[in-house]
Order: C-alpha cells, then structure tokens, then sequence
C-alpha cells in the first residue's frame, strides 16, 4: 500500500523500515500544511490528524485507509468517507486515562481550594480553609459515554461517588450506576453535584449545553468540559457563571487559543487550562500500538 505518513505521528520513524520490508510504500510530510510530497492521487493509506482540513480529500482518488492520531472525527468529513467506502480508524481510547485523571483533578481543585493554598503559599499566609468538600457521597453526571466517559466514570466511582451517564444509548456499562437517554439530561440536571461533558462534537451535539442546560445546573455544581468548545454556548455559560455560584474546568473553546479579551480569564471559579486534557506519558504507547494493530488488521501489502 502507498502510504502517506504525517507528523502527527511523532513515532512514525520508529516504524517504517518495518512497513517497507512488509511491502509498503511510505512517503512523510511533517506538517500537514505544507504541500503534499506527492501526487494527491498516490497514497492509499494516511496516517494523520488534520490533514484534510488542508487538503482536500475529493482529489486524494486512491485513498482507502485513513487512521486518525486523534480520537475525534470532528477534523474529517466523516459522510463523504463513509459514502467513498475508505476504512476509517480514530485513536479511540488513547487519551482516555490522561483525560479522566485530569477531570478527577479538576474537580478537586475546586472541592479542596486549591487556588486558595497557591494564593496563601506566594503570600507567606499560614492559612486554613475551613469550608471544602469531599468527592464521596456526591453525583457525578457523565454526559457522553465512551471511552472517554468510561474512564472517567471508573475513577470518580473509586472516590465512592454515584456515577450516573447520559448518552444515546442507555444499555449499562462498567463504572455507572445508570444511564440515562439524552432526552432526560435537562431533568437529572438539578440532583448532580458534578457534570462531565465527554460528549463527541457533532451535528447534534453542537450547542449541546444551552440556557436551559445551565438554568438546570444546581449551585455549587462543578462543570468539566473535555470534549469540544463548541458543545456548549458561550454566552450562556459565561452568563450563568456571572450570575450563580457554579464552578467550570474548561480545557476546550470555541476558539483556540481563548480570546485575550474573554472575561473568563478573569474568573475565580473557572479553571483553564489550554487544551491539554489529553496529555499523558502512556499516550505514545497506546498510540503506537493501535496504529500498528489497526494496519495489520485492516490491509496487508
């Protein structure tokens, strides 16, 4: 197979000897900016991320294997792969555990005043909080429940929390004590002390968390966005920060990176960080590993 690798796959390196003594064709662009280094009608496989927000796949005619270094679709045109019938691989499961650790870690940041230590630390000031909360006994709301969701429903259960899930299907899964259709979220909503958005960006799920979503927020509830910026409104979400005691760990935006001038900078009860979830140092293994499971079990040359 012709296959066209980018750097968005950082170990690629380690790798493609092995391809080529199985019979594959690579050629590497590191940046999937920069122009192609062959014809777009050359590669039948590509190993990439965003390449075709830059490139467009209508003239990539021999193409019939894409695997993605990320876990979303939100970067590919999913129908017009589905309809050309080219094998789609993402990187499900890869970022999962670094995402889910950071969600748990988010949360106790809030819970156990974390900001008000660093605060007191760069001061001098030997000072106790009184008022902090703990994980167990509360309801953690996972909205979204894959890999993703799963992961986090594990950990929070291990603080010995009530993990409930919101998703579009509704069978039991490991981690939760229920899961709930879509059409419940609005509500469950107000019984949740904790709301994981690990939700895919889709058509549907765009504006995902609107007024209502917020309205339906209890006070003193804690928000996790590790999903996508866009499944949530901007306006309402900084309007119901504003306004009620909540609380909101923001890893995504609508646009990256967050506006100089976003007045959630400016805001005690928001913690952000820049789209960085997904960083862990077991990430290069999985990824390396599923890529090479992925080729193997889908085409050999």
């Amino acid at each position: 197979m012709n296959l066209l690798i980018t750097g968005a796959w950082r170990d690629a390196g380690r790798y493609i000897e092995a391809f080529e003594k199985s019979g594959h064709t690579v050629l590497r662009m590191q940046y999937e900016t920069d122009a192609l280094p062959c014809d777009p009608s050359w590669p039948e496989g590509v190993i990439c991320n965003s390449l075709f927000l830059n490139h467009d796949i209508r003239d990539f005619s021999s193409l019939r294997y894409i695997q993605l270094t990320s876990a979303g679709l939100d970067r590919v045109p999913v129908d017009d792969i589905r309809k050309r019938g080219i094998v789609l691989k993402n990187a499900r499961g890869v970022y999962s555990v670094p995402m889910a650790e950071h969600a748990v870690a988010s949360v106790l940041y809030f819970y156990r005043k974390l900001q008000a230590f660093i605060r007191a630390r760069d001061q001098r000031l030997w000072r106790k909080e009184r008022e902090l909360r703990e994980l167990n006994g509360k309801t953690v709301c996972v909205i979204g429940c894959g890999s993703v969701g799963t992961e986090c429903a594990k950990r929070f259960g291990a603080f010995g929390c009530r993990v409930i899930g919101v998703d579009a299907e509704t069978s039991l899964r490991e981690g939760f004590d229920a899961v709930y259709p879509v059409g419940q979220t609005i509500a469950i909503l107000p019984s949740v002390d904790v709301v994981l958005l690990t939700l895919p960006l889709t058509h549907q799920t765009e504006g995902f968390a609107d007024r209502a979503f917020f309205d339906a927020l209890k006070d003193g509830c804690v928000l996790v966005n590790i999903s996508r910026g866009k499944v949530m409104k901007s306006d309402a979400m900084i309007k119901a920060l504003t306004e009620r005691e909540l609380y909101a760990a923001l890893d995504v935006f609508d646009e990256e990176p967050l506006f100089e001038d976003s007045p959630l900078w400016q805001m005690d009860n928001v913690l952000l960080t820049p789209h960085n979830s997904y960083v862990g140092d077991g990430n290069s293994r999985r990824l390396n590993d599923l890529i090479m499971r992925n080729l193997t079990g889908v085409f050999h040359a």
